[in-house]
């Protein structure tokens, strides 16, 4: 059975947000067993637990709101944490923003190497996909499925030359994450820019923080052959960490963004037959599982 993990000290950076511009300051602190993940805005004295309940927008990124306080573009950060199995930590921010760093997951995750990683003495519990879970609009889809494992399967496809189709599953652990996820940057088109900044988004972008496309080609280096799908992969696994545990099933989405997502996440919770809880990935109903809903932990607090 595996234990949960915080932070073993606190750490701090500073950047912008991509999308208001503004500079902040993030500090992310330990936290006691089954806290989990929360926002706390200094400079307003709110806490908003990350979790799907809090989902209050998903235009161009995830953004968490409660008492009149938002977190926008929760995701790449997110997505570091439950990789790098991070259970309970509190997230300061100055500002409403989590900042874009380089525009992956790659800075967060070198964070938490630099804070080091503490057990605590309560064991994990894992949200364990049991029947398949599926959402579709349009031409866009998701759904998730029964697996011993996290893994997704993700497909793009856009009117543009470089990004006609991409397709990449990836198992995602700690390792797996680092190497092969993490360092994907976001991306947009060139010919969105303005209409984007027009309507306050990507205020703080640039081509230090994130790839843009121009009608031939990239205006900035790859890292990867597939580096838009890869960060896809990232943005799901950010998003789906709103359901409040690891979750141990397989994604599998084509077309799918922010809002489809965080749907497939709620839509999770909603269906209590879809998931138990389990002290372990691999464990079956009769050794290891909670009943639905114990220790709270799927509700925001």
């Amino acid at each position: 059975m595996d234990l949960q993990r915080t932070l073993r000290r606190q750490i701090s950076c500073a950047g912008i947000g991509l999308h208001s511009g503004q500079k902040v300051t993030l500090t992310l602190k330990p936290a006691a067993a089954d806290t989990g993940i929360r926002f706390r805005r200094t400079d307003l004295g709110v806490e908003i637990p990350a979790h799907v309940q809090q989902v209050s927008r998903v235009q161009h990124a995830t953004v968490l709101g409660r008492a009149g306080a938002t977190v926008d573009t929760v995701e790449h950060l997110l997505a570091a944490l439950v990789s790098a199995g991070i259970d309970n930590v509190i997230i300061e921010l100055s500002h409403r923003e989590v900042p874009i760093m380089d525009g992956s997951s790659a800075p967060f995750l070198y964070l938490l190497q630099e804070a080091g990683i503490k057990k605590l003495a309560t064991h994990r519990n894992y949200l364990k996909i049991l029947k398949p879970v599926q959402i579709a609009a349009g031409d866009k889809r998701i759904g998730i499925y029964p697996s011993d494992h996290f893994k997704v399967s993700y497909t793009i496809s856009f009117d543009h030359p470089m990004l006609r189709h991409q397709s990449r599953t990836e198992r995602i652990t700690e390792s797996s994450f680092a190497d092969n996820i993490a360092a994907a940057r976001t991306f947009g088109f060139l010919k969105e820019v303005e209409w984007l900044r027009q309507n306050g988004l990507a205020l703080g972008g640039s081509l230090e923080n994130a790839i843009v496309i121009g009608d031939t080609g990239v205006l900035n280096a790859l890292r990867f052959e597939d580096e838009f799908v890869r960060h896809k992969i990232l943005d799901v696994v950010g998003d789906l960490a709103l359901v409040g545990h690891p979750i141990v099933g397989h994604v599998v989405a084509h077309r799918a963004g922010h809002a489809l997502h965080t749907q497939l996440a709620s839509a999770i919770l909603e269906d209590q037959e879809a998931w138990c809880l389990a002290k372990a990935p691999t464990a079956v109903p009769e050794n290891g599982f909670e009943p639905v809903g114990a220790t709270g932990a799927v509700r925001a607090q």
